[in-house]
C-alpha cells in the first residue's frame, strides 16, 4: 500500500534513539525525507548516518526543543536544507532521574524539566510547523502522550502524567483549529515499550509490565512507529483529533 509519503519532509523530535529512531526509519522506508533531531549533536548525526547507510534520505538537526529560539532555528535550518516540513512527530521528552518522587517532594527544577520537555516542546514545535503547513494546505502532526495520560500511572509520575494528559487535551483542541486548513493533529498513547529505558529497569518491574499486558509483553518501538506513520498517511486524512492507545489493551498501569 502506498501511504503517499514519498518526498515529504518529516521532523521527528527526539529521534536519535528509541521510539523516535524507529519512527524515522519507517518514514524513510516509505520514501520520506527525514530530519533527525536530538539535543546531542553527535548522537543525532550518528543516527542520521546510520539511516543513510540503509539508503534513507536523512539529515541531522541538533536542537533543544524546549527552547523557542532553538526551535525557530531548527525549522529554518530544515527549510534551507530539505524544504518545508510537512509532517511533524513530537516524540521528544525526558524521564529518568527527574521522576520517582511523590508530588510534595518534586523540586521546581525537576517539574519544569519534565513538563517542558514533553508539553512545552510539543507546543513550540507545533507552533513553528503550522505556518508552512497552512500555506501548503496540507500537514500532519502526531503528538506523543502515554498510557499515564489519564492519571492512572504509578506513584512518582505526577509531573509526567500531568504533561502527557495536557498533550492529549492540547492536541484535541488544536486539531479543531487547523482541520479546515488541510492539517490533521492526532495523538498516540503508548504503553510500555521495549527501549533502553525499559530494559534498564529492575527485572521485577519488567515482569510486572509483562504480567499486566493482555498480550504478555511490552510493545516494540516499530509497533509504535507503524501507527504514527499511518496517521501521517493519505489514508488517514479523515482522522483528526484522535487519541490512539497503543498499549496491548492494558490502558492503565496498576501498582500492585
Amino acid at each position: 500500500m502506498d501511504l503517499g509519503l514519498r518526498g515529504k519532509v518529516v521532523l521527528v523530535t527526539g529521534s536519535s534513539r528509541g521510539i523516535g529512531l524507529a519512527e524515522a526509519r519507517l518514514f524513510a522506508a516509505e520514501g520520506a525525507r527525514v530530519a533527525v533531531n536530538g539535543v546531542n549533536p553527535q548522537r543525532a548525526e550518528a543516527a542520521a548516518a546510520a539511516l543513510r547507510a540503509e539508503g534513507a534520505d536523512a539529515q541531522a538537526f541538533a536542537a533543544d526543543v524546549t527552547s523557542s529560539a532553538e526551535v525557530a532555528d531548527l525549522f529554518m535550518r530544515i527549510q534551507e536544507r530539505m524544504g518545508e516540513c510537512g509532517i511533524l512527530v513530537n516524540n521528544a521528552g525526558l524521564a529518568g532521574k527527574h521522576l520517582g518522587k511523590p508530588a510534595d517532594e518534586i523540586t521546581e527544577e525537576d517539574w519544569d524539566k519534565v513538563v517542558d520537555s514533553h508539553l512545552r516542546a510539543t507546543w513550540l514545535c507545533t507552533r513553528a510547523a503550522l505556518p508552512a503547513m497552512r500555506k501548503a494546505g496540507w500537514g500532519r502532526i502526531v503528538n506523543t502522550s502515554s498510557i499515564h495520560h489519564t492519571g492512572g500511572g504509578r506513584p512518582g509520575l505526577t509531573s509526567y502524567a500531568a504533561a502527557k494528559g495536557a498533550i492529549s487535551a492540547f492536541s484535541r483542541t488544536a486539531a479543531k483549529e487547523v482541520g479546515a486548513d488541510g492539517i490533521t493533529i492526532n495523538t498516540v498513547a503508548p504503553g510500555f515499550v521495549r527501549t533502553d529505558m525499559l530494559t534498564r529497569l529492575p527485572d521485577d518491574f519488567q515482569n510486572r509490565v509483562r504480567s499486566q499486558s493482555p498480550l504478555g509483553r511490552p510493545a516494540e518501538p516499530e509497533e509504535i512507529a507503524a501507527a504514527v506513520v499511518f496517521l501521517c498517511s493519505q489514508q488517514a486524512a479523515y482522522i483528526n483529533g484522535a487519541l490512539l492507545a497503543i498499549d496491548g489493551g492494558r490502558r492503565e498501569f496498576v501498582w500492585n
